[in-house]
């Protein structure tokens, strides 16, 4: 099957592009938003290939993923006709919560997958039809250690995005211990004390570098699900997360602390950093509760299933 979609989250995509089909990722000459092409911090397949948007239209297509409401105008524009549509929903809603209405709402040309349950529960999509896919990863190399007595969090654009992702939350644990903070658009957090920011590093040394830090923060007060809590979960890292959104179900009780009281966040901070066994025996649990939720098999065949409805067996 030959799908075209855009490159907008990196570790989704990485995840989708290693199934069995051939992958058209739209790239430009600047690698702006709507032609970043390859990706070149993560390990991806042949089978997703670059295409110049001006030769869309030549392109075999048999189904577009689309991520973002605005792409549909760029199949029409490029393309010149639409094939099956798929949008996938990575955000939870914004706006007026929970009726939200989503901007695919009542149409019967597009199929609407939500990456989490929650997701699917908020946004109003009206009659437009649904199905939820949770998300996969591609299994990290990296693996827990927690040798560092230093907390960790991944995010991107948490100076701009502030109480979204918790960034209001962070002298508090850094007050515990020195906090690292990875990801986009995290330099300026250096100003913070006790806080190290590490801009953009590729993503097998970046999970070296988490997988070496005694415990994983997931901070975010709105968000779908952030991949990096899964991968971190993956590579045995206990988890010390806010209860909102879908952590809720993605992180079991024995595989980290989870509460809407931050201060319980914080002593459970403390409580690893001193007993680094008991991080140990969380890590193993979260990485048995990832391997049996967001396994790439799974994730891959739900996938196929699913496209195979939309277009047929044969693509």
């Amino acid at each position: 099957m030959n799908i075209l979609l855009w490159h907008v989250h990196g570790s989704w995509t990485t995840a989708f592009v290693h199934g069995k089909h051939r992958y058209l990722v739209p790239v430009t000459p600047d690698r702006g938003p709507y032609g970043l092409g390859r990706a070149r911090t993560y390990a991806w397949p042949d089978t997703a290939e670059e295409v110049p948007l001006e030769r869309l239209a030549e392109a075999d297509v048999d189904v577009v993923v689309l991520q973002r409401p605005e792409e549909l105008a760029l199949v029409d524009r490029w393309l010149g006709w639409r094939p099956p549509l798929v949008f996938v929903e990575h955000n939870t809603p914004k706006g007026d919560v929970p009726n939200s209405r989503h901007p695919m709402a009542d149409r019967d040309d597009v199929l609407v997958v939500h990456v989490t349950h929650f997701n699917d529960l908020f946004w109003d999509t009206g009659g437009t039809p649904t199905a939820v896919i949770e998300h996969g990863i591609v299994p990290p190399t990296a693996r827990y250690s927690g040798d560092l007595p230093r907390l960790a969090i991944a995010t991107n654009d948490p100076v701009r995005r502030g109480r979204v992702t918790g960034t209001d939350l962070f002298p508090r644990f850094a007050a515990v211990a020195p906090l690292d903070v990875y990801g986009m658009g995290v330099q300026d957090l250096n100003a913070l004390s006790d806080v190290d920011a590490y801009e953009d590093l590729p993503q097998p040394r970046m999970h070296a570098e988490l997988a070496r830090r005694r415990a994983y923060l997931h901070l975010c007060r709105w968000t779908s699900l952030g991949l990096s809590l899964v991968e971190a979960m993956a590579m045995g890292m206990p988890v010390l997360a806010l209860a909102t959104t879908e952590a809720v179900r993605a992180v079991p009780p024995d595989a980290g602390v989870l509460s809407t009281r931050v201060e319980t966040l914080v002593e459970a901070a403390r409580w690893l950093l001193e007993e680094p066994e008991e991080a140990l025996r969380l890590g193993a649990r979260a990485r048995l509760a990832a391997n049996e939720r967001y396994g790439l098999d799974r994730f891959l065949a739900d996938w196929d299933r699913l496209l195979e409805t939309v277009c047929g067996p044969g693509g």
